[in-house]
C-alpha cells in the first residue's frame, strides 16, 4: 500500500494482485463517478437475513463486540430488524450490519430464507438523493424494484435494484433521514 493524498492506494505490479491497479484507479478517480449520474456516498449497510434475530444479535455482540444501535419492525416489509453500528463514515453517516428476521411467511425475507437459509441478503449504498440515483440507474437499463422509494430503517428512504442486473447482488439505495 502507498499513502497518497490521504488515501491508502493499492498499486499493481510485481507480486501485486491483478485487481490492485483497478482498485487504485477507482479510489483515485472517485470524483469522476459524478459523470455517471450516480453519486453513492458510502456502504450504508449489509443486510443479513436470519431466523432468530435475538440469537443473531447475541452472536455479533459476543463475537465482535457490536452493539445494537437501533431496532424496529417494518410492517410494510414484514421484518423485525436490528441495526448494529460498525463505524462512522466520512460523509457524516455510518456503516451498519442490518439483521433481518421475517415477521410473516409471505415477506420477501421469509421467502429468501426458505430458499437460501441464513446469510447475506443484500448490500446497501448510501446516496444523498435516492430518487435521482434510482432514475439514473433505471436509465442505464437496471431494473428498480419499486416505482418510488419506500420507508426504510431509521426514517430513511430506500429502493432496491434487481440482482440479475447487478451481477447477482440484491442492491439497495438508501437516503438517510438526515439527507432528506
Amino acid at each position: 500500500m502507498v499513502f497518497e493524498g490521504g488515501v491508502n492506494v493499492l498499486r499493481g505490479g510485481a507480486g501485486g494482485h491483478p485487481a490492485d491497479g483497478v482498485i487504485a484507479r477507482t479510489l483515485r478517480d472517485h470524483a469522476d463517478r459524478r459523470s455517471t449520474g450516480v453519486m453513492l456516498t458510502r456502504i450504508d449497510h449489509i443486510g443479513i437475513a436470519c431466523f432468530d434475530l435475538d440469537k443473531t444479535v447475541e452472536f455479533y455482540r459476543a463475537t465482535y463486540g457490536f452493539e445494537v444501535f437501533h431496532t424496529e419492525v417494518n410492517e410494510e416489509q414484514g421484518v423485525r430488524e436490528a441495526m448494529l453500528k460498525i463505524n462512522e463514515t466520512s460523509d457524516g453517516g455510518a456503516s451498519y450490519l442490518q439483521l433481518l428476521e421475517p415477521t410473516r411467511e409471505d415477506s420477501t425475507v421469509a421467502k429468501w430464507l426458505a430458499k437460501n437459509g441464513e446469510g447475506v441478503h443484500h448490500i446497501a449504498f448510501g446516496t444523498e438523493d435516492v430518487d435521482a440515483d434510482a432514475a439514473s440507474v433505471r436509465d442505464k437499463g437496471v431494473r428498480v424494484l419499486y416505482d418510488s422509494p419506500r420507508k426504510g430503517s431509521m426514517g430513511s428512504r430506500i429502493t432496491f435494484l434487481h440482482p440479475k442486473d447487478c451481477h447477482g447482488v440484491l442492491t439497495e439505495l438508501v437516503t438517510s433521514a438526515k439527507d432528506h
